[in-house]
């Protein structure tokens, strides 16, 4: 299980810019998040990187993501892993068993999320992005409505984390890759990144 192979699988199932993107900012946070609980960072993000690599393919439950996790399966991914993948569609009903499970349905919607509020900056920029101004979004329920707020709440607390310092770890982890991600003021392509 490498990086590479995992850029690989994503980019031959997943064409769209947008949801690379996503994918690449799922990444960051979770290894933002391994560092922080002393795990695998790999192993966390090889897991964001490919956790909805099958959603172009098939966006409907419960095809997303069952049939990316018979993929991986078959590709020998580590059952942890496939399991964390599986955990994050709510319709699963599956338990959050570890903190990678935990930290990956905590960071999936909230990277989304905070990407929304960096598109709306004058400068479309990471970097001009606070936990203020995060939080001050979740209140505007026109913005980015199809993001549960309780699910960003709920999943930040379940992972034993205050909100507003999961609000920053994510924050954090983005600028670390926005040139990948477009959110550095600059017009450029997701690819390769840490």
């Amino acid at each position: 299980m490498t990086r590479a192979a995992a850029w690989a699988l994503l980019t031959e199932y997943t064409k769209s810019e947008s949801l690379r993107r996503h994918a690449l900012a799922v990444e960051a946070a979770m290894r933002a998040y391994a560092r922080r609980f002393g795990e695998d960072e790999d192993r966390w993000g090889i897991t964001g990187l490919l956790h909805d690599f099958d959603y172009e393919r098939w966006p409907d439950p419960p095809d997303h993501p069952l049939k990316g996790a018979a993929i991986l399966a078959e590709l020998g991914y580590p059952e942890d892993v496939i399991y964390a993948i599986k955990s994050h569609a709510d319709y699963l009903n599956l338990e959050r068993r570890d903190k990678m499970s935990q930290a990956l349905y905590a960071v999936d919607e909230m990277c989304g999320f905070v990407m929304a509020v960096a598109l709306v900056r004058p400068n479309k920029s990471i970097h001009e992005v606070e936990v203020k101004s995060v939080k001050k979004k979740m209140k505007d329920k026109a913005f980015a409505k199809g993001v549960s707020r309780d699910q960003l709440v709920e999943s930040a607390a379940a992972l034993g984390v205050p909100l507003d310092e999961h609000i920053q770890v994510v924050i954090d982890a983005l600028r670390e890759v926005a040139p990948a991600l477009g959110l550095d003021g600059q017009a450029q392509g997701p690819g390769a990144a840490s």
